[in-house]
Protein backbone atom coordinates (compact mmCIF):
# COMPACT_ATOMS: atom_id res chain seq x y z
CA UNK A 1 0.00 0.00 0.00
CA UNK A 2 1.15 3.54 -0.76
CA UNK A 3 1.49 5.42 2.50
CA UNK A 4 -0.76 5.30 5.58
CA UNK A 5 -4.52 5.76 5.27
CA UNK A 6 -6.06 8.78 6.97
CA UNK A 7 -9.64 9.36 8.07
CA UNK A 8 -11.78 11.77 6.04
CA UNK A 9 -13.09 14.48 8.34
CA UNK A 10 -15.09 13.04 11.22
CA UNK A 11 -16.23 10.00 9.23
CA UNK A 12 -14.91 6.45 9.46
CA UNK A 13 -13.84 6.44 5.79
CA UNK A 14 -10.10 6.21 5.24
CA UNK A 15 -7.97 7.05 2.21
CA UNK A 16 -4.29 6.79 1.30
CA UNK A 17 -2.17 9.66 -0.03
CA UNK A 18 -2.48 8.65 -3.71
CA UNK A 19 -5.74 7.75 -5.49
CA UNK A 20 -6.68 6.95 -9.08
CA UNK A 21 -8.90 9.47 -10.88
CA UNK A 22 -11.45 7.76 -13.10
CA UNK A 23 -12.16 10.26 -15.89
CA UNK A 24 -9.45 8.89 -18.24
CA UNK A 25 -10.88 5.37 -17.83
CA UNK A 26 -13.86 6.60 -19.86
CA UNK A 27 -11.63 8.15 -22.52
CA UNK A 28 -11.30 11.77 -21.45
CA UNK A 29 -9.87 13.53 -24.51
CA UNK A 30 -8.84 10.29 -26.22
CA UNK A 31 -10.90 7.07 -26.47
CA UNK A 32 -9.69 4.24 -24.22
CA UNK A 33 -10.51 0.60 -24.95
CA UNK A 34 -12.18 -1.49 -22.26
CA UNK A 35 -9.21 -3.84 -21.87
CA UNK A 36 -6.81 -0.90 -21.49
CA UNK A 37 -9.02 0.62 -18.80
CA UNK A 38 -9.08 -2.69 -16.96
CA UNK A 39 -5.30 -2.99 -17.11
CA UNK A 40 -5.04 0.55 -15.74
CA UNK A 41 -7.08 -0.31 -12.66
CA UNK A 42 -5.19 -3.58 -12.24
CA UNK A 43 -1.86 -1.73 -12.38
CA UNK A 44 -3.08 0.75 -9.77
CA UNK A 45 -4.08 -2.09 -7.47
CA UNK A 46 -0.78 -3.90 -7.97
CA UNK A 47 1.08 -0.68 -7.15
CA UNK A 48 -0.74 -0.33 -3.84
CA UNK A 49 -3.37 2.28 -4.75
CA UNK A 50 -6.60 1.68 -2.84
CA UNK A 51 -8.54 4.90 -3.51
CA UNK A 52 -10.63 5.30 -6.69
CA UNK A 53 -12.64 8.33 -7.80
CA UNK A 54 -15.32 8.45 -10.49
CA UNK A 55 -18.53 10.28 -11.49
CA UNK A 56 -21.60 9.86 -13.73
CA UNK A 57 -20.26 12.75 -15.82
CA UNK A 58 -17.20 10.74 -16.86
CA UNK A 59 -18.23 9.21 -20.17
CA UNK A 60 -21.95 9.15 -19.36
CA UNK A 61 -21.43 6.55 -16.66
CA UNK A 62 -18.79 4.56 -18.52
CA UNK A 63 -16.12 5.28 -15.91
CA UNK A 64 -18.38 3.98 -13.15
CA UNK A 65 -19.21 0.80 -15.09
CA UNK A 66 -15.57 0.09 -15.92
CA UNK A 67 -14.31 0.87 -12.43
CA UNK A 68 -17.01 -1.20 -10.76
CA UNK A 69 -16.26 -4.19 -12.97
CA UNK A 70 -12.51 -3.93 -12.35
CA UNK A 71 -12.95 -3.77 -8.57
CA UNK A 72 -15.73 -6.35 -8.28
CA UNK A 73 -13.47 -9.21 -7.20
CA UNK A 74 -11.32 -7.16 -4.82
CA UNK A 75 -12.08 -7.36 -1.08
CA UNK A 76 -14.57 -4.54 -0.50
CA UNK A 77 -13.09 -3.51 2.83
CA UNK A 78 -9.69 -2.95 1.20
CA UNK A 79 -10.58 -0.05 -1.11
CA UNK A 80 -12.29 3.33 -0.99
CA UNK A 81 -14.65 4.52 -3.73
CA UNK A 82 -15.84 8.06 -4.31
CA UNK A 83 -18.45 9.15 -6.82
CA UNK A 84 -20.45 12.31 -7.38
CA UNK A 85 -23.98 13.69 -7.70
CA UNK A 86 -25.49 16.71 -9.42
CA UNK A 87 -25.89 15.47 -12.99
CA UNK A 88 -28.63 12.98 -13.88
CA UNK A 89 -28.13 10.87 -17.00
CA UNK A 90 -31.31 10.94 -19.09
CA UNK A 91 -31.80 8.84 -22.26
CA UNK A 92 -31.13 10.93 -25.34
CA UNK A 93 -33.87 11.50 -27.91
CA UNK A 94 -31.29 10.83 -30.59
CA UNK A 95 -30.58 7.28 -29.47
CA UNK A 96 -26.95 6.38 -30.18
CA UNK A 97 -26.46 9.08 -32.82
CA UNK A 98 -23.24 10.99 -32.30
CA UNK A 99 -20.67 10.81 -29.55
CA UNK A 100 -19.95 12.62 -26.31
CA UNK A 101 -17.03 14.63 -27.70
CA UNK A 102 -18.54 17.98 -26.74
CA UNK A 103 -18.14 16.96 -23.10
CA UNK A 104 -14.62 15.60 -23.59
CA UNK A 105 -15.36 11.92 -24.22
CA UNK A 106 -15.20 11.43 -28.01
CA UNK A 107 -15.32 7.63 -27.95
CA UNK A 108 -18.54 7.40 -25.93
CA UNK A 109 -21.88 7.08 -27.79
CA UNK A 110 -24.27 9.88 -26.85
CA UNK A 111 -27.01 7.54 -25.63
CA UNK A 112 -27.77 9.89 -22.72
CA UNK A 113 -27.66 13.56 -21.89
CA UNK A 114 -26.69 15.25 -18.64
CA UNK A 115 -29.32 17.15 -16.67
CA UNK A 116 -28.25 19.31 -13.74
CA UNK A 117 -30.19 18.39 -10.61
CA UNK A 118 -29.19 19.29 -7.06
CA UNK A 119 -32.62 18.61 -5.59
CA UNK A 120 -32.92 16.10 -2.77
CA UNK A 121 -34.75 13.68 -5.06
CA UNK A 122 -32.20 14.23 -7.82
CA UNK A 123 -29.32 13.46 -5.49
CA UNK A 124 -30.92 10.22 -4.35
CA UNK A 125 -31.74 9.13 -7.89
CA UNK A 126 -28.24 10.01 -9.06
CA UNK A 127 -26.61 7.95 -6.33
CA UNK A 128 -28.96 5.01 -6.88
CA UNK A 129 -28.04 4.99 -10.58
CA UNK A 130 -24.34 5.26 -9.77
CA UNK A 131 -24.49 2.34 -7.36
CA UNK A 132 -26.26 0.26 -10.01
CA UNK A 133 -23.55 1.04 -12.57
CA UNK A 134 -20.81 0.35 -10.01
CA UNK A 135 -22.44 -2.85 -8.76
CA UNK A 136 -22.29 -1.64 -5.15
CA UNK A 137 -24.75 -1.23 -2.30
CA UNK A 138 -22.98 1.77 -0.76
CA UNK A 139 -20.46 4.48 -1.59
CA UNK A 140 -17.60 5.47 0.69
CA UNK A 141 -17.51 9.13 -0.33
CA UNK A 142 -20.10 11.10 -2.30
CA UNK A 143 -19.36 14.60 -3.56
CA UNK A 144 -21.57 17.37 -4.91
CA UNK A 145 -20.08 17.77 -8.38
CA UNK A 146 -19.49 21.28 -9.77
CA UNK A 147 -22.44 23.13 -8.20
CA UNK A 148 -20.99 26.47 -9.41
CA UNK A 149 -24.28 27.71 -10.89
CA UNK A 150 -26.49 25.92 -8.37
CA UNK A 151 -25.11 27.11 -5.06
CA UNK A 152 -28.41 27.77 -3.28
CA UNK A 153 -30.00 24.46 -4.25
CA UNK A 154 -26.80 22.55 -3.47
CA UNK A 155 -26.70 24.05 0.03
CA UNK A 156 -30.40 23.85 0.87
CA UNK A 157 -31.48 20.63 -0.88
CA UNK A 158 -28.56 18.50 -2.07
CA UNK A 159 -26.39 18.82 1.02
CA UNK A 160 -29.17 17.92 3.52
CA UNK A 161 -30.02 14.88 1.36
CA UNK A 162 -26.40 13.70 1.52
CA UNK A 163 -26.36 14.34 5.26
CA UNK A 164 -29.41 12.11 5.68
CA UNK A 165 -27.87 9.37 3.54
CA UNK A 166 -24.71 9.53 5.63
CA UNK A 167 -26.82 9.08 8.76
CA UNK A 168 -28.61 6.13 7.13
CA UNK A 169 -25.30 4.46 6.23
CA UNK A 170 -25.78 4.49 2.46
CA UNK A 171 -22.86 6.90 2.29
CA UNK A 172 -19.77 6.87 4.48
CA UNK A 173 -18.57 10.44 3.98
CA UNK A 174 -19.85 13.48 2.08
CA UNK A 175 -18.38 16.57 0.50
CA UNK A 176 -18.05 18.76 -2.55
CA UNK A 177 -15.81 18.56 -5.61
CA UNK A 178 -15.02 21.68 -7.64
CA UNK A 179 -12.48 23.55 -9.75
CA UNK A 180 -12.73 26.66 -7.55
CA UNK A 181 -11.99 27.27 -3.88
CA UNK A 182 -14.47 29.99 -2.85
CA UNK A 183 -17.66 27.92 -2.85
CA UNK A 184 -16.08 24.88 -1.18
CA UNK A 185 -14.90 27.27 1.57
CA UNK A 186 -18.54 28.22 2.16
CA UNK A 187 -19.47 24.54 2.47
CA UNK A 188 -16.67 24.08 5.00
CA UNK A 189 -17.95 27.08 7.01
CA UNK A 190 -21.67 26.41 6.82
CA UNK A 191 -22.11 22.62 6.68
CA UNK A 192 -20.81 19.42 8.25
CA UNK A 193 -19.03 17.96 5.22
CA UNK A 194 -16.16 15.53 5.63
CA UNK A 195 -14.10 16.32 2.54
CA UNK A 196 -13.43 18.65 -0.37
CA UNK A 197 -12.03 17.56 -3.71
CA UNK A 198 -10.24 20.63 -5.04
CA UNK A 199 -9.15 20.36 -8.66
CA UNK A 200 -6.35 22.51 -10.05
CA UNK A 201 -6.42 25.19 -7.36
CA UNK A 202 -3.59 23.99 -5.16
CA UNK A 203 -0.66 23.15 -7.40
CA UNK A 204 2.85 24.39 -8.10
CA UNK A 205 1.28 26.89 -10.52
CA UNK A 206 -1.88 27.89 -8.64
CA UNK A 207 -2.17 28.25 -4.87
CA UNK A 208 -5.62 29.86 -4.82
CA UNK A 209 -6.81 27.28 -2.28
CA UNK A 210 -4.28 28.58 0.21
CA UNK A 211 -6.08 31.92 0.58
CA UNK A 212 -9.10 30.69 2.52
CA UNK A 213 -10.15 27.10 1.88
CA UNK A 214 -7.14 25.17 3.12
CA UNK A 215 -6.64 27.11 6.39
CA UNK A 216 -10.37 26.89 7.08
CA UNK A 217 -10.43 23.14 6.36
CA UNK A 218 -7.48 22.58 8.69
CA UNK A 219 -9.23 24.57 11.42
CA UNK A 220 -12.52 22.66 11.08
CA UNK A 221 -11.06 19.19 10.52
CA UNK A 222 -12.26 18.81 6.93
CA UNK A 223 -10.07 16.68 4.67
CA UNK A 224 -8.97 18.12 1.34
CA UNK A 225 -8.16 15.94 -1.66
CA UNK A 226 -6.24 17.57 -4.49
CA UNK A 227 -7.01 16.74 -8.10
CA UNK A 228 -5.55 18.26 -11.24
CA UNK A 229 -2.04 18.42 -9.78
CA UNK A 230 -0.65 18.76 -13.31
CA UNK A 231 -3.18 21.50 -14.22
CA UNK A 232 -4.40 19.25 -17.07
CA UNK A 233 -0.94 18.80 -18.57
CA UNK A 234 1.29 21.83 -18.20
CA UNK A 235 3.01 20.54 -15.06
CA UNK A 236 3.45 17.10 -16.60
CA UNK A 237 5.28 18.24 -19.74
CA UNK A 238 5.63 22.01 -20.18
CA UNK A 239 6.08 22.94 -23.83
CA UNK A 240 4.41 25.20 -26.40
CA UNK A 241 0.87 23.99 -26.96
CA UNK A 242 0.65 22.26 -23.58
CA UNK A 243 -2.73 22.40 -21.85
CA UNK A 244 -3.55 24.39 -18.73
CA UNK A 245 -7.04 23.85 -17.29
CA UNK A 246 -8.04 22.16 -20.57
CA UNK A 247 -7.02 25.12 -22.73
CA UNK A 248 -3.73 26.09 -24.40
CA UNK A 249 -1.46 27.41 -21.66
CA UNK A 250 -0.87 31.19 -21.63
CA UNK A 251 2.74 32.13 -22.36
CA UNK A 252 3.48 33.52 -18.85
CA UNK A 253 2.33 30.27 -17.24
CA UNK A 254 4.37 28.23 -19.71
CA UNK A 255 7.48 30.24 -18.81
CA UNK A 256 6.75 29.75 -15.12
CA UNK A 257 6.33 26.00 -15.53
CA UNK A 258 9.58 25.77 -17.50
CA UNK A 259 11.39 27.72 -14.77
CA UNK A 260 10.08 25.35 -12.10
CA UNK A 261 11.11 22.40 -14.24
CA UNK A 262 14.63 23.77 -14.63
CA UNK A 263 15.07 24.20 -10.88
CA UNK A 264 13.63 20.74 -10.19
CA UNK A 265 16.07 19.28 -12.70
CA UNK A 266 18.99 20.86 -10.88
CA UNK A 267 17.92 18.92 -7.80
CA UNK A 268 17.51 15.69 -9.73
CA UNK A 269 13.72 15.75 -9.48
CA UNK A 270 11.32 15.32 -12.42
CA UNK A 271 8.72 18.07 -12.52
CA UNK A 272 5.94 15.50 -12.24
CA UNK A 273 7.37 14.26 -8.95
CA UNK A 274 7.50 17.75 -7.46
CA UNK A 275 3.96 18.48 -8.65
CA UNK A 276 2.58 15.31 -7.07
CA UNK A 277 4.29 15.81 -3.74
CA UNK A 278 3.82 19.56 -3.22
CA UNK A 279 0.14 19.56 -2.10
CA UNK A 280 0.84 17.05 0.65
CA UNK A 281 2.82 19.68 2.53
CA UNK A 282 -0.39 21.32 3.74
CA UNK A 283 -1.85 19.79 6.92
CA UNK A 284 -5.40 19.90 5.53
CA UNK A 285 -4.48 17.80 2.49
CA UNK A 286 -5.16 14.10 2.94
CA UNK A 287 -4.16 12.95 -0.53
CA UNK A 288 -3.85 13.63 -4.23
CA UNK A 289 -5.66 12.09 -7.19
CA UNK A 290 -4.00 11.37 -10.50
CA UNK A 291 -5.78 10.29 -13.66
CA UNK A 292 -4.31 7.60 -15.90
CA UNK A 293 -5.44 5.99 -19.14
CA UNK A 294 -2.92 3.13 -19.23
CA UNK A 295 -0.98 0.81 -16.95
CA UNK A 296 2.22 2.57 -18.01
CA UNK A 297 0.84 5.94 -16.87
CA UNK A 298 -0.09 4.44 -13.51
CA UNK A 299 3.38 3.02 -13.01
CA UNK A 300 4.92 6.36 -13.95
CA UNK A 301 2.66 8.24 -11.51
CA UNK A 302 3.56 5.88 -8.67
CA UNK A 303 7.27 6.17 -9.45
CA UNK A 304 7.01 9.97 -9.50
CA UNK A 305 5.04 9.99 -6.26
CA UNK A 306 7.74 7.93 -4.55
CA UNK A 307 10.63 9.93 -5.98
CA UNK A 308 12.64 11.69 -3.24
CA UNK A 309 12.27 15.48 -3.23
CA UNK A 310 15.04 17.28 -1.31
CA UNK A 311 14.27 20.26 0.90
CA UNK A 312 16.57 22.39 -1.25
CA UNK A 313 14.14 22.24 -4.16
CA UNK A 314 11.36 23.95 -2.21
CA UNK A 315 13.83 26.46 -0.80
CA UNK A 316 15.09 27.45 -4.24
CA UNK A 317 11.57 27.76 -5.63
CA UNK A 318 10.79 30.16 -2.79
CA UNK A 319 14.01 32.10 -3.30
CA UNK A 320 13.21 32.55 -6.99
CA UNK A 321 9.67 33.73 -6.29
CA UNK A 322 8.15 30.64 -7.89
CA UNK A 323 6.51 29.45 -4.67
CA UNK A 324 4.94 31.69 -2.00
CA UNK A 325 6.98 31.92 1.19
CA UNK A 326 3.90 31.02 3.24
CA UNK A 327 3.03 27.89 1.24
CA UNK A 328 3.75 24.85 3.43
CA UNK A 329 5.87 22.12 1.86
CA UNK A 330 6.39 18.45 2.75
CA UNK A 331 8.09 18.14 6.13
CA UNK A 332 11.86 18.55 6.19
CA UNK A 333 13.54 15.22 5.67
CA UNK A 334 10.22 13.46 5.04
CA UNK A 335 10.70 10.29 3.01
CA UNK A 336 8.67 9.58 -0.07
CA UNK A 337 5.62 7.41 0.77
CA UNK A 338 6.38 3.71 0.41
Amino acid sequence: MIGPRRTLGRSTVTLGPLSLGGAPLAGLGVPVAADAARRTVDAAWEAGIRGFDTAPHYGLGLSERRLGAALAERPRADWTLSTKVGRLLVPSDGGTAGHDGAHGFPGVPATHRRVWDFSADGVRRSLESSLERLGLDRADLVLLHDPDDHERQALTEAYPALERMRAEGTVGAIGVGMNQSAMPARFVRDTDIDAVLLAGRYTLLDQDGLTELLPLAAERGVSVLIGGVFNSGLLAAPRPGASYDYRPAPEPLLRRALAIQEIAGRHGVPLRAAALRFPLGHPAVTGVLVGARSAAEVRDAVAMFRHPVPDGLWEELRAEGLLPAHAPVPARGEAAPA
